[in-house]
């Protein structure tokens, strides 16, 4: 099985604490709140948010996912960073067997933040995967931390 990475970074005026907080610690409640046109609801069905805990995500009706399962491995609320793996979907991927994601928020000389993730998508045997082919997924994810960027630059008291 063949690993390929790929890394974004996102920077933000937002605080990385406030970040890490709300896209991370309180994703399950903030997000469907702020994106239900993507993003009907999150839950846990496995732990309480801590590494080892199963989260669900159920994607708005009409979109290409019904819903996608990730597993927290890891989480440091000290350091800011947060490491889960995307284990099952409703629908079969033919290219990728696994995808494992590190999420980082590190401070910036401004007062705001640099995100950075990581992905290492876990290629099924013989199969080639091209940046192309996670295009839309990558998209989706930079979009969502623009729309929670949006909302804390809103109500500057969230998340304080």
């Amino acid at each position: 099985m063949a690993v390929t990475c790929f890394t974004q970074e996102f920077k933000t005026a937002i605080a990385p604490s406030r970040m890490f907080r709300a896209l991370i610690l309180d994703s399950h409640n903030l997000i469907p709140k702020i994106a239900p046109q993507g993003i009907k609801s999150i839950e846990f069905i496995q732990g309480d948010g801590g590494a080892g805990s199963i989260k669900q995500t159920n994607f708005a009706d009409g979109g290409h996912l019904k819903w996608l399962k990730h597993r927290i491995d890891s989480i440091d609320v000290e350091k800011l960073v947060c490491k889960y793996t995307f284990i099952e979907s409703d629908i079969a991927f033919d290219k990728i067997e696994s995808v494992v994601y590190e999420v980082k928020f590190e401070a910036s000389s401004d007062g705001g933040c640099v995100c950075k993730m990581t992905s290492e998508y876990h290629v099924k045997a013989g199969l080639e995967l091209k940046e192309e082919d996670i295009k839309q997924g990558k998209d989706k994810a930079m979009g969502l931390y623009k729309v929670v960027e949006e909302y804390l630059t809103a109500n500057p008291e969230a998340y304080a």
